[in-house]
């Protein structure tokens, strides 16, 4: 039987991940929330992943998304409004820092695809805190990129009727051109919920994170 796959996204309680901090402080963040050696990554909202082979393998790289088949690795992004999106499978895991950048360039689809060189077969899609399209405000030349890439589903309006990005959907749309059908969603807006960081809403310097690991 293949090891169990699990998912947590964190909130303010659980503190802060953000890589500003002594080392020691932030590892004992990371080691109370989950107690395995991370994978963590320096993002920079593209599309590259990185295959881990052992628990701590490839911490830190230049990534946006990360895989693994070992159990007891625990792979991290860190979010304040771009969407984590972890992945589980039958022996098989990743997790992907998903902005809408991120979703353009095909972060999801290439996360998808490197777990299907894995292994993986059947796949679920677990969305956590993000901002949602109530309050996520967008310049038009940049949400009609999104739109050619992800379809006219992600062009929306705020809350005050001015034009959005819906992150969801630009998710679910990356899901869909990756043949995974199965999605789960925290529902939780990053911007509206005072119980997560928030970058655009409050200019929060806190950093939340999505962990996906086998169970050792």
């Amino acid at each position: 039987m293949p090891p169990r796959p699990r998912v947590r996204f964190s909130s303010v309680a659980d503190g802060s991940f953000a890589l500003d901090q002594p080392e020691e402080l932030l590892d004992a963040t990371r080691r109370g929330f989950v107690d395995l050696p991370w994978t963590w990554l320096r993002q920079v909202h593209g599309a590259t992943v990185v295959v881990v082979e052992g628990p701590g393998d490839r911490v830190g790289a230049t990534a946006d998304a990360a895989v693994t088949a070992t159990p007891g690795a625990a792979l991290a992004v860190y979010t304040a409004d771009c969407a984590p999106v972890a992945f589980t499978s039958d022996g098989v895991v990743g997790i992907a820092h998903a902005g809408w950048r991120g979703l353009v360039g095909g972060v999801v689809q290439a996360t998808v695809a490197a777990m299907r060189r894995l292994g993986a077969q059947h796949i679920e899609a677990h969305l956590g805190p993000c901002i949602r399209s109530r309050c996520y405000e967008f310049g038009a030349a940049d949400l009609e990129a999104a739109a050619v890439q992800l379809g006219p589903s992600v062009v929306t309006t705020t809350a005050w009727g001015t034009q959005a990005f819906d992150m969801t959907a630009g998710v679910r749309a990356a899901l869909a051109q990756a043949h995974v059908a199965e999605v789960t969603d925290t529902a939780v807006c990053t911007a509206c919920s005072p119980e997560h960081f928030s970058h655009r809403a409050r200019v929060d310097t806190g950093r939340l994170a999505g962990v996906v690991w086998l169970e050792p």
